[in-house]
């Protein structure tokens, strides 16, 4: 977010292997912050100072600068759940479990979110077993790592389907499992939002799930953001 131009924004295109040097010369390149996103939110918790949020989830997405030093928090916990509470009011009064695809650093946010709500079993189904593994070591026993062939037997008892993968954003594959086996009243919710609805959304919506789309939660992550940068608190609107 460049600084020479209040509540201005650009995109940068940067090379992973500068990545770090980027973030830390904001200030040289006309920033006040900057958002991050997949797959660089842990480089940018190490390469920063995260406050308590973003280290107990494990990731950061939002980094500022205070008084020179670069500061950075997570802003997807409150993104995630803001815009489910938005959409859907009654997502998680249900006691069915949570599935939630991925085991990256949006996939840790949404994780420590759903805990905090009070879900006790929450399934992270990641292909390979070992990054799901850690979540589990990082939040605990509500944590059940699995791989992509217990999807099936999961889906059964979910209450909530999250894909955090960028797997069905432009350009990239599309999720491929079949959702025959999850409930009717289950909430479909996916974190990409380009394109706006994904296969996964369209599968789950024309078999009678209730989806959410991802764009409201980039909304909803930007409020801290930049208010952060800027000192003005936005309102995120239907419109």
């Amino acid at each position: 977010m460049p600084g020479t131009n209040p509540h201005s924004n650009r995109r940068e295109e940067v090379p992973p292997d500068q990545f770090e040097a980027f973030i830390k010369s904001l200030p040289a390149h006309g920033y006040v912050g900057a958002n991050i996103t997949i797959p660089h939110k842990e480089a940018a918790l190490a390469a920063s100072e995260p406050d308590d949020r973003a280290r107990a989830v494990g990731a950061a997405n939002t980094l500022w600068l205070d008084d020179g030093r670069l500061r950075s928090t997570n802003t997807d916990v409150e993104g995630f759940i803001d815009n489910l509470d938005a959409a859907v009011p009654y997502w998680d009064r249900d006691d069915g479990e949570a599935v939630v695809l991925g085991a990256g650093g949006s996939s840790r946010a949404i994780v420590y979110g759903l805990i905090e709500r009070g879900f006790e079993t929450i399934h992270v189904v990641n292909r390979t077993l070992d990054r799901a593994q850690a979540l589990r070591e990082r939040f605990g026993s509500a944590v059940q790592p699995a791989n992509t062939t217990a999807l099936p037997h999961l889906l059964k008892r979910a209450g909530l389907l999250v894909n955090t993968t960028s797997l069905g954003m432009k350009g990239q594959p599309d999720l491929e499992f079949s959702l025959s086996q999850l409930p009717q009243n289950a909430v479909v919710t996916d974190i990409v939002y380009t394109p706006l609805r994904t296969r996964l959304l369209d599968e789950a919506a024309a078999r009678g799930n209730v989806v959410v789309e991802g764009l409201g939660m980039l909304l909803h992550q930007a409020v801290r953001g930049f208010s952060l940068w800027f000192g003005v608190t936005p309102e995120v609107t239907q419109e």
